[in-house]
């Protein structure tokens, strides 16, 4: 069973070895959220190209009752290109 023992009661030895593990703790924490950062900068051209804007045209009616020449960004009706027949 493991009992906690403060700081100034433990033999110096002991003392060392826990000021060591706490810096290699830190160390690795440290190099860990580094490493994070170098990972989001990566995947940042993804998530900056799935947040361009989604562009849909309908040419005719027969396209999901869609009126002709329809422009949708996003899903939302932008405008009519009348007479153009496709983009």
């Amino acid at each position: 069973m493991y009992r906690e023992v403060p700081y100034d009661d433990l033999a110096p030895g002991r003392r060392r070895a826990r000021r060591l593990a706490a810096a290699a703790l830190r160390a690795a924490g440290a190099a860990l959220d580094a490493m994070a950062s170098r990972l989001a900068a990566i995947d940042a051209p993804a998530a900056r190209a799935a947040a361009e804007p989604q562009l849909e045209f309908h040419a005719c009616h027969a396209e999901a009752g869609a009126p002709e020449g329809a422009l949708y960004v996003d899903g939302r009706l932008v405008g009519h290109l009348v007479g153009v027949p496709r983009l």
